[in-house]
């Protein structure tokens, strides 16, 4: 049994108890072979609560300072964090986002579901921002398929994504599976990442029922 198995069964029953996660659509998620779960980004528990309503292991990107922090609280934070599923990436930089980009194909080619939030970072005021073309490739480049999800409610537990969240009640949405074969090879045509970007989104939109805004978060935040 893997690391990512054993902490998913214990830490599960107590997330459960305490954000209560109405699950909706989980049987659109394949029970094997390469997934990507693409969904909004609300706050930072998120990444703990969705991969706890699927019943395969998912894995994610997350910021590698959360596994290299000094002592046994750093040791601790690393196990924890890649225990649950976080592949750690320097996301600095020009190059973060290529490195983030190919340890997802990576992960997809080994028959993985992998999870990723097209709008690069947290809802800065609880709308849906514009979507990076980076799940376009990704769906493009390893021909697997999109299952869209939506995190309801827990902006509401976290607020700002700061300090511990308040327990509390939660959805999270699947939507049918989405497949882009018809644009097989077109992986840097920027009209069909855009496209096939925006189609996600969409489908994320309206499983969300938030608002759209058609800038990237990162601008909003800056603003």
């Amino acid at each position: 049994m893997s690391r990512l198995t054993v902490i998913k069964a214990v830490l599960g029953p107590i997330l459960r108890l305490l954000f209560r996660p109405q699950v909706e659509g989980v049987e659109n998620i394949p029970g094997n072979g390469p997934v990507i779960l693409a969904g909004n980004h609300l706050t930072f528990i998120d990444s703990m609560i969705m991969p706890i309503c699927c019943d395969r292991p998912v894995f994610y990107i997350g910021k590698d300072e959360y596994v290299t922090g000094k002592g046994l609280k750093g040791r601790l934070m690393a196990w924890f964090f890649t225990g649950c599923g976080m592949i750690p990436v320097d996301r600095d930089g020009g190059r973060g986002g290529v490195a983030a980009l190919m340890t997802g194909r990576r992960v997809l080619e080994e028959g993985h579901a992998f999870a990723i939030y097209p709008e690069g970072t947290r809802s800065p005021d609880g709308r849906l921002y514009r979507g990076r073309t980076g799940i376009a490739r990704l769906t493009l480049m390893t021909g697997a398929p999109v299952v869209p999800f939506a995190m309801i409610g827990t902006d509401k537990l976290q607020p700002g994504g700061a300090g511990l969240p308040r327990p509390g009640k939660v959805t999270v949405r699947f939507g049918e599976p989405m497949e882009f074969s018809r644009y097989e090879g077109m992986d840097r045509d920027r009209y069909v990442l855009r496209a096939v970007t925006d189609s996600v989104m969409a489908e994320v939109m309206r499983l969300s029922g938030q608002e759209y805004v058609d800038m990237y978060a990162t601008k909003a935040k800056a603003a």
